[in-house]
């Protein structure tokens, strides 16, 4: 199987805390770069949202990722908590319009479901998975954690693809 070198960026998009998390992609092997949270608490919304553009601005200089992948918007009890998480999702994903960045959009179950094989899996667990299957010494905060995930769901997703197109090229 040809592989295709790739260095990704997750994002788990929040209005006062945002994680992120990088892993790079070598000859079909995972590995971990690095990973946070931009911290936007204080400050009103606007100035909130100009940080995470310009702090992930700063991350895709410093670490040049071809990807970036993000959760997508999903319903909340409260609409206007679904409207800020938007904002703060665009606030991202604009942050990818100065660099030639390819962005991809799972949904919260997608990714939960693609590294811990439950939609439904609890923060605690998606932290878990993270630690084991990036054998990481220590444990990432539950947004870069997040973050991390929405990165390995895009690179899964990537294999099934290639082996998809492989079959279908053979048949051929």
């Amino acid at each position: 199987m040809k592989y295709n070198d790739e260095r990704i960026l997750g994002i788990d998009p929040g209005s006062r805390i945002t994680g992120f998390g990088i892993i790079d992609i070598v000859e079909g092997k995972t590995k971990y770069i690095t990973s946070g949270i931009i911290n936007s608490i204080k400050g009103d919304f606007i100035e909130r949202l100009k940080l995470i553009n310009e702090s992930i601005q700063k991350i895709i200089e410093e670490y040049k990722p071809s990807i970036m992948v993000i959760e997508n918007v999903f319903v909340h009890k409260n609409p206007s908590s679904a409207l800020k998480l938007g904002h703060a999702r665009a606030a991202a994903i604009c942050a990818t319009f100065k660099s030639d960045i390819s962005v991809h959009e799972f949904s919260p179950r997608e990714i939960k479901k693609a590294v811990v094989g439950t939609g439904a899996a609890t923060k605690e667990q998606v932290q878990h998975m993270i630690v084991s299957l990036l054998s990481l010494d220590g444990v990432p905060s539950e947004d870069a954690a997040d973050a991390i995930a929405a990165a390995l769901c895009y690179s899964n997703h990537r294999v099934v693809q290639n082996s998809l197109n492989q079959i279908a090229s053979k048949e051929l």
